[in-house]
């Protein structure tokens, strides 16, 4: 081995301690940089930042405005203090500092379109729909364009705008969120509609349309159920409405007495009570006990609809059971215990009005009328469709 390659061996070994020397100046370095910076950041950050944690937004809105003049001005801070002032229902401060930030030389590109899509929801929240929608609309060419869409889509399900939805819903499908689910409910909106104008063939479209979104909505078949019966083919009706079964036995409740109807539409009283009999009978938590009595009271008497509403109750005993229970029984109790019968029924009455309900599963919003979009939630087909106890 020459001198020369004894060199090349020896010089690595050499240049070691500078090349550590070296990274170590450099950690050094950054290190101070970081440690500069975090000294320049202004303690009424902290501050604000302790008092959103507290959810005092009024003392955090205060000392974030101290921090953006003492920094003239912060694309970040006054993003966020504008989102604070919308959150605290100060939607004309919001704007004002959206605004402003927009009207900045330096907000362009992607800023630009995050101060936009803020100042969209300042002008939702304010109750300036029109103003918003031009907003999102605008948004929805560049990288805001997934959540444009979504409000956009909420904007138009609150304005029942239900053609304008469906194609929002259809933009913003994708293999993770297919939004047929949503999409089913807005053509039985539409369908609906038409329905109540008469004008079948259009509600006919939009369930098939429904339909073909969701297999499974269990909607779609009331409503067409509702066409047949309207014209009266009574037939496809009860095919419509028995459909139900097999999507969602629980919607059955909502569907009993159209049933019946159809089926003594076409000379069949007996047949459509025994099916209603069936449900329960296979399914004790539906809640047509109300219809099979009242309609078996017309066929076959007091005493045998008493009987058969009797015997479906103690099948599966609920406080709205044992209410109607007293009430079938009162006439057969002596005048001695009558009274007390009829008192303890109205205290279960006054009771099945306060904890008897329809409940969003989503929210637990909870309602005595039930509601396809729940109003708290603002999901669909969330409501139990039998009351239960809350």
């Amino acid at each position: 081995m020459d001198s020369t390659e004894i060199w090349w061996l020896i010089i690595p070994i050499i240049l070691l301690p500078v090349f550590f020397a070296m990274g170590w100046f450099a950690a050094r370095v950054d290190m101070k940089t970081v440690l500069k910076h975090a000294k320049k950041v202004p303690a009424g950050f902290y501050v604000s930042l302790d008092a959103l944690v507290d959810k005092n937004t009024g003392k955090a809105v205060h000392n974030l405005t101290e921090v953006i003049d003492q920094q003239q001005g912060s694309y970040d801070l006054s993003l966020t203090l504008g989102k604070l002032y919308r959150q605290r229902g100060e939607n004309d401060k919001a704007i004002a500092m959206h605004k402003a930030l927009l009207d900045s030389p330096d907000t362009v590109g992607e800023k630009r379109e995050r101060v936009l899509y803020e100042l969209g929801l300042n002008y939702q929240s304010a109750g300036l729909v029109d103003r918003a929608e031009h907003i999102f609309l605008e948004l929805q060419d560049g990288n805001m364009n997934k959540q444009a869409r979504q409000v956009l889509l909420n904007i138009y399900e609150q304005d029942r705008d239900w053609e304008k939805a469906v194609n929002e819903a259809q933009q913003l499908a994708h293999n993770e969120q297919t939004y047929q689910f949503e999409i089913a409910q807005f053509y039985c909106e539409i369908a609906q509609t038409a329905l109540f104008k008469s004008d079948f063939q259009a509600a006919r479209e939009h369930i098939a349309a429904a339909l073909d979104a969701n297999k499974k909505c269990t909607r779609a078949n009331m409503i067409l159920g509702d066409i047949e019966q309207k014209q009266g083919n009574f037939q496809a009706a009860i095919d419509a409405y028995s459909a139900i079964e097999k999507q969602n036995h629980a919607y059955l409740s909502m569907i009993g007495e159209r049933l019946y109807d159809a089926y003594d539409a076409l000379g069949k009283p007996q047949d459509g009570l025994n099916v209603l009999i069936g449900y329960m009978k296979t399914f004790p938590e539906l809640d047509l006990v109300q219809v099979i009595y009242d309609k078996s009271l017309l066929l076959n008497g007091e005493e045998k609809a008493n009987q058969i509403a009797i015997d479906l109750i103690r099948a599966k005993p609920d406080l709205n059971g044992m209410y109607r229970l007293l009430g079938f029984q009162m006439s057969d109790l002596n005048p001695q215990w009558k009274a007390d019968a009829d008192m303890m029924r109205s205290v279960i009455g006054r009771q099945l009005q306060k904890a008897v309900m329809y409940r969003c599963r989503n929210c637990h919003f909870k309602s005595q009328v039930y509601f396809w979009h729940c109003p708290a939630c603002n999901k669909w087909e969330t409501f139990t469709p039998n009351k239960i106890e809350v």
